[in-house]
């Protein structure tokens, strides 16, 4: 057995034990209602992020008042672990995963809010769901691509996820702030496009087998971009916000996969950037980036 088995292997033991460890500690979190059942998933996940070998680095802060919905490009089951590192926030995930074997469990126990992406007739209620844990005072991470990318691409954003943003939360307008996540580094090299498939985990590719190659890849380095903060005032529709929420995302995984620096990101300017639905490409390492559309 090669040296990599053996630490993926014990890796997966030390995962599986603290996190069984600590299962009980959150349920009886949830059951009192203490506050710390926001907190212990965010300082888990950094404890696991730890484990795998993750180093997250973070570009920019989130708003100093709760609460916000983080909107996020998803390449992997991974950014679960990075974005939780980073923000004591909850997600919203789709219904299934709330079906899954073990990270079922994990995900109803960081209050996961779970929605039927696909049923249309149920929009009014995951809005409402989701704006009364917003008025509880819980951040929010929604993935509105509504499935993963590879990595290199951003899928259009499905504005009907905004909807919980045109209402005023705890007597004000929702923030609503972009974050780019991207994968940057693997064995202290550069990911580019021929490593991209350690992180991404697209398709109907099986969760093990993934997460075994990348429990024997090597450590890593994950980039978290949070921009500039908005409400739905800034805009004159929720289609507006779902697409310079996009491009600002875009822009940041854009710099991620090609190594640079952040660079300055343009403020909104309403009516002037709606962009049609599309699949926008985020340049890797070395490469020319992908043109954008005008703020």
């Amino acid at each position: 057995m090669s040296l990599s088995s053996i630490r993926a292997i014990l890796t997966l033991a030390i995962f599986l034990a603290w996190t069984v460890l600590l299962i009980p500690v959150q349920i009886l979190l949830i059951k009192t209602g203490s506050p710390l059942m926001r907190s212990l998933p965010h300082a888990y996940h950094r404890s696991v992020a730890w484990l795998l070998r993750v180093r997250v680095r973070r570009v920019g802060h989130a708003p100093a008042l709760a609460p916000t919905l983080f909107v996020s490009n998803h390449i992997s089951w991974l950014d679960i672990v990075v974005l939780s590192a980073v923000l004591p926030a909850s997600f919203i995930a789709k219904h299934e995963v709330g079906t899954w074997p073990f990270f079922g469990t994990l995900a109803r126990l960081q209050r996961t809010v779970f929605v039927e992406r696909e049923n249309r007739r149920r929009t009014a209620e995951h809005r409402d769901e989701m704006r009364e844990r917003l008025e509880q005072g819980d951040n929010l991470i929604l993935f509105p691509e509504g499935t993963s990318s590879d990595g290199l691409r951003i899928h259009s954003f499905k504005s009907a996820f905004f909807a919980a943003a045109e209402h005023p939360v705890r007597g004000r307008m929702l923030n609503v702030q972009p974050v780019s996540i991207g994968y940057a580094r693997l064995n202290h090299m550069p990911v580019g496009r021929r490593w991209m498939r350690i992180f991404a985990w697209v398709g109907d590719e099986d969760l093990v087998p993934h997460l075994w190659r990348f429990l024997k890849a090597g450590p890593c380095e994950a980039v978290v971009e949070l921009h500039q903060p908005v409400t739905m005032e800034d805009f004159a529709s929720r289609k507006g916000m779902a697409a310079w929420c996009h491009q600002r995302v875009l822009e940041g995984l854009s710099d991620i996969n090609a190594g640079r620096a952040p660079g300055d990101r343009s403020l909104p300017r309403p009516h002037h950037h709606h962009v049609h639905g599309h699949v926008a490409a985020a340049p890797a390492a070395g490469e020319t980036p992908a043109s954008l559309p005008p703020a």
